[in-house]
């Protein structure tokens, strides 16, 4: 290697920095924080990139589709009900801002035991050993029940568990996604994943029961998104099951011949997963539209989002 010899780089081709395109400017960076802003003067102050140029035009979307009429969708997983979103997502639905839910199984176990108790969400480390995890009687009792009252009438799955909560008249159905939404008459679809939710275990549980009601929803489900066109897909904290029930439902509507190629789509999680990226942001949008996806708590992310797309509804009159 003795034979080789340093590269000069005097006959490097220079040119002028002012001159030169950018990505960054200083018209771009954040205001400093101060105290006592209303949300409307932060959101102002972010820094016009990357995400924070996302999120506001996110709530643009959302604002011009609710002007417009069109779809809003939100697919989740139960960890958004577990910590506490259930105010924010039921002021949004109250206000017009949500046309439709999509949970998975565990969404409608979360949401039921908070309407009755007002409490979920078990210690499961503690009582794992014992046999004990998921055997709450009243959980298993009044989900199974409903779940099978579906079958056997030929509702949905959602529809049917929010109104027996409603029904119920349960302490804390004000704080209850699924009882507010049967009184709003939002559409809630749930897909569930036999085996995998707590109340599987119960004797009440048919899986007939489980499967058929289930099944109603992801064809209620197709017709939801039958209407997207115009409109925006959320999913949130769901890096599995709802993706992959989306990109079905998606796939099935346009092979029936109905027009879904131009809508956004956004992703909200802890990390980028495979699914959502792929099944949600990217795919679905390759005829049109776009997506986004945003990486963060969805106990801070959620209001963010709620309070951004608030401000653009008033600043557009």
């Amino acid at each position: 290697m003795s034979y080789l010899k340093p590269m000069s780089f005097k006959g490097l081709n220079t040119y002028s920095l002012f001159d030169r395109p950018s990505k960054v400017s200083v018209n771009d960076f954040a205001d400093a924080a101060a105290p006592g802003l209303s949300m409307k003067d932060f959101l102002s102050r972010l820094p016009r990139q990357l995400a924070a140029s996302d999120l506001i035009e996110v709530a643009r979307s959302w604002t011009e589709a609710v002007r417009s009429g069109n779809r809003i969708i939100f697919a989740m997983g139960a960890h958004v009900i577990k910590v506490g979103l259930n105010p924010v997502l039921i002021d949004l639905m109250e206000r017009g801002l949500i046309s439709a839910f999509a949970i998975n199984g565990a969404g409608i176990i979360h949401d039921s035991e908070i309407a009755m108790a007002g409490k979920t969400s078990e210690d499961v480390a503690t009582v794992l050993r014992s046999g004990a995890f998921g055997a709450a009687r009243e959980t298993g009792e009044f989900l199974n029940q409903a779940i099978n009252q579906a079958a056997s009438t030929g509702h949905g799955l959602g529809q049917t568990v929010g109104r027996r909560l409603v029904e119920e008249g349960f302490p804390h159905n004000d704080m209850s996604l699924l009882a507010s939404a049967a009184r709003l008459d939002i559409p809630v679809t749930v897909h569930v994943a036999v085996g995998t939710d707590i109340i599987h275990i119960h004797p009440s549980a048919d899986g007939a029961s489980i499967g058929k009601a289930s099944y109603l929803d992801f064809k209620l489900f197709c017709s939801l998104v039958a209407g997207l066109q115009g409109g925006v897909y959320f999913n949130v904290g769901s890096a599995v099951l709802l993706p992959e029930v989306f990109l079905k439902a998606l796939t099935a509507v346009r092979n029936l011949g109905f027009d879904v190629t131009r809508f956004v789509t956004v992703n909200l999680d802890f990390i980028r997963q495979y699914r959502p990226l792929t099944n949600v942001v990217n795919r679905p949008t390759l005829e049109g539209g776009k997506g986004y996806n945003f990486t963060g708590h969805h106990e801070i992310m959620i209001p963010l989002l709620a309070s951004a797309v608030l401000e653009e509804l008033a600043s557009a009159g």
